[in-house]
């Protein structure tokens, strides 16, 4: 294969994984706290030798993760919370803390207070958060702090990243920060909301159509280019 289909074959490359990004916002348009991905396509330039023109190539390994906030809904639910504004929630999974914006949060048969997936949401401090089995109210206040028929017995946890940068889509709703961490000076918690996915549907479908357009255009090249360089090969061979 020449520069020609290499070149072509990058750019269906990242094309592929942008409608994978794609048909994964799709997939959790509904799950609360889920934040849109996108892909980062850049160029990678390489010099040729004998003084021939450089070959660009195109690449889409980097992922873009949208900040934006998603809309609050009501749920009613004693232990479900909301950050309005900045901020993620820090929970202990196998792997080490991460953050969450999705709080949708219960109490496990031990009183710790858990993610729908089991794992242990953590304070201010970085200890799990335990709620009293025997409470009958719960007032989560919007600074975090977590009251049992009255009394404070934690606050969550409420932080972001010192450096956006540094912040990686680990799975579903976690993410992974590779950095330092600062807690967010005036949280603003919501109990009894969720946040929901900030995905736009009619964005991802036309979004989708594009990179299903575009992806087929580069087929056709490629199966052009294939039939040129045959036809050069027959060329060759009958002279």
């Amino acid at each position: 294969m020449d520069n020609p289909g290499y070149i072509a074959l990058t750019r269906q490359s990242g094309l592929m994984r942008e409608m994978q990004a794609v048909a994964h916002n799709l997939a959790n348009m509904s799950t609360a706290g889920y934040r849109r991905e996108g892909v980062l396509f850049t160029e990678f330039v390489q010099r040729l030798e004998g003084g021939a023109p450089s070959l660009s190539m195109a690449a889409a390994n980097a992922r873009h993760t949208s900040a934006a906030q998603g809309a609050l809904e009501a749920s009613g639910g004693p232990f479900d919370v909301a950050i309005e504004g900045e901020g993620f929630f820090q929970v202990e999974t196998p792997q080490g803390e991460r953050l969450t914006r999705a709080g949708a949060f219960r109490p496990n048969l031990a009183g710790e207070l858990v993610t729908a997936d089991g794992h242990r949401v953590l304070d201010a401090g970085g200890a799990p958060i335990f709620v009293p089995p025997d409470a009958r109210a719960i007032g989560i206040a919007s600074d975090g702090t977590i009251s049992a028929d009255g009394a404070p017995v934690a606050q969550l946890g409420v932080v972001r990243a010192v450096d956006p940068l540094t912040v990686q889509r680990e799975a579903g709703v976690l993410m992974r920060v590779d950095g330092p961490l600062e807690p967010v000076e005036e949280p603003a918690v919501i109990q009894g909301y969720l946040e929901g996915s900030n995905v736009d549907p009619m964005t991802e479908m036309a979004r989708m159509i594009a990179v299903s357009r575009a992806y087929e255009l580069g087929q056709a090249f490629l199966a052009r280019e294939d039939e040129r360089i045959r036809g050069v090969i027959e060329t060759l061979g009958r002279s």
